[in-house]
């Protein structure tokens, strides 16, 4: 049998995933196909058979048999005297089928036969690559440290396939040895002279994300959203969440059971802090929250240009701004507002009171407006009756009473 032996191309083919065998099958007839119309001029009257399995193939030739003298295209037709020659059995209108030998080609055009299939198997191997990752661009993947250089670390998959942690997506104190395993969030795909570069990151805020998504059940299972992720890799982070549910504290479910939860993501994050908040769409709450750990003791907004002037007591102005201005930066890129802390000596000893009108997202308006109707507009001014002087003043039930006192309580605590 005339054939070829192609294993190891095959075998690279094998190694490459998402080829499948249609493609495989196709690739090899169309480079055995130009062979053939290099030789023959047309490749009408061959078959190329392949053998995946084996990693070799054949081709065979079929001509009509056609009486002696008769033949008018050789490539077609083959006369009767000639195809007896092979077997007596044959008779004049059947088809003659014979294998053709591969060597026939010469070496020179088998050498580049293999060549030009490399090359496709290549391009094919680059496209399954490009796919597999851009579907996954955003997901964490584990992968296994190769090598670490000055500017990058090259590791690899579970299939052996090259990608790149630059050390601007690397948090500062990571540190890594061949053969460590580490996670990472897929950041994006990209070409460098015609191949393929997959890049990671673990400073990318989705890189938090997808590892409150691991630990959070709530959050994989969309009962909590995450509004939004500010980082300082390696410093702090902030993350805004919102629960769909009213029974589910959105907060505490991301934290856990004495920080459970969210102490295996530190961890991961080489010891950043992590600040959970409620998000809310009131500004002056969610600038009040994302300034956490510090107390506010006032604050005025200016809508129109976007910023806040925070009034802070004086041993609080180290908490608001953090370290190095970390903590006042991740609350500006979190609001969106331009925020500017200030000592509050004067007010020192007020307490910071906020608005019922302010707490519309967590409180029923009817609410607000009946507690207004009894003097009460401010969060410590309803605090500052009992239970039983709420509900005596009032046409709200206990059980209403003591949800509002939880909601403000649970404000004023953070503040």
């Amino acid at each position: 049998m005339a054939s070829i032996n192609l294993i190891e191309s095959f075998q690279e083919f094998k190694e490459a995933e998402n080829i499948d065998r249609p493609t495989l099958m196709k690739v090899l007839e169309d480079v055995f196909k130009t062979l053939l119309r290099k030789k023959y001029g047309s490749d009408e009257n061959f078959d190329v058979i392949v053998n995946t399995e084996k990693g070799d193939l054949e081709i065979m030739r079929h001509r009509t048999i056609v009486d002696d003298g008769t033949a008018q295209d050789p490539l077609a037709e083959v006369e009767y005297s000639e195809a007896i020659r092979q077997s007596p059995d044959y008779e004049v209108g059947e088809d003659l089928y014979e294998a053709v030998d591969i060597q026939e080609f010469g070496r020179r055009a088998i050498l580049a036969a293999k060549q030009t299939l490399a090359s496709r198997i290549g391009d094919l191997k680059k496209n399954a690559l490009v796919k597999k990752y851009e579907n996954r661009v955003g997901e964490i993947i584990s992968a296994e440290v190769y090598q670490v250089w000055k500017k990058e670390a090259l590791l690899l998959d579970e299939d052996g396939n090259e990608i790149l942690l630059p050390k601007s997506e690397q948090i500062p104190s990571d540190y890594f040895k061949k053969g460590e395993s580490i996670r990472a969030v897929v950041k994006k795909v990209e070409m460098r002279n015609n191949n393929p570069v997959i890049l990671l990151s673990r400073t990318h805020p989705s890189f938090l994300a997808k590892l409150l998504e691991i630990e959070v059940p709530e959050i994989f299972d969309g009962l909590i959203v995450i509004r939004k992720i500010v980082r300082e890799p390696g410093e702090r982070a902030k993350v805004a969440v919102e629960s769909y549910d009213d029974r589910i504290d959105p907060v505490g479910a991301c934290v856990g059971m004495k920080g459970s939860r969210i102490h295996g993501i530190v961890r991961e994050l080489k010891n950043e802090n992590i600040d959970v908040i409620n998000f809310t769409n009131n500004i002056q709450l969610l600038i009040q929250r994302s300034l956490t750990p510090a107390r506010i003791s006032r604050m005025n907004l200016d809508h129109e240009n976007k910023t806040a002037e925070v009034f802070v007591s004086p041993d609080e102005v180290s908490k608001a701004i953090g370290k190095r201005g970390v903590n006042i930066k991740l609350a500006e890129d979190l609001t969106g507002f331009e925020i500017d802390v200030y000592r509050d000596d004067e007010g020192e000893t007020d307490e910071y009171d906020i608005d019922l009108d302010e707490f519309s997202d967590e409180i029923e308006p009817w609410i607000i407006e009946e507690l207004k109707r009894i003097g009460c507009d401010t969060g410590r001014s309803v605090l500052a009756l009992s239970a039983e002087e709420l509900e005596r003043r009032t046409d709200l039930e206990k059980e209403t009473i003591e949800e509002i006192r939880k909601v403000l309580e649970d404000e004023f605590s953070k503040s």
